[in-house]
């Protein structure tokens, strides 16, 4: 998602879904394709190499599973202390929350 009022559609109505540090904000999109975007904070990650490895790795993480995932806008949200996850830490929470995101749209 690029433009701020992609990022607003999402924020407006969204779906919830979370884990101990991440947090993923849901809607359905009429695309054919899944979207993501990213909010890591300053406030919540001080450090900018911190706050662009969690981006790579969430960047990642999307990239492999995006073929699997339902049509949908997602946002991304950092909870304090993600930082302190490893890369292998936080690709394995990541990939928690696609099999939520999956499960919650197969069931509906």
């Amino acid at each position: 998602m690029l433009t701020p009022s992609e990022y607003s559609n999402v924020f407006n109505r969204p779906i919830r879904i979370s884990s101990e540090k991440i947090t993923v904000l849901i809607t359905q999109n009429n695309k054919k394709h899944p979207r993501l975007g990213l909010a890591i904070s300053k406030k919540s990650v001080k450090l900018a190499y911190q706050r662009n490895l969690i981006k790579r790795v969430i960047r990642d993480s999307f990239r492999r599973h995006q073929y699997s995932l339902p049509p949908i806008d997602m946002v991304a949200i950092s909870k304090k202390g993600t930082q302190e996850l490893s890369s292998a830490e936080l690709h394995q929470v990541m990939i928690k929350l696609w099999l939520k995101i999956k499960k919650r749209y197969n069931a509906s």
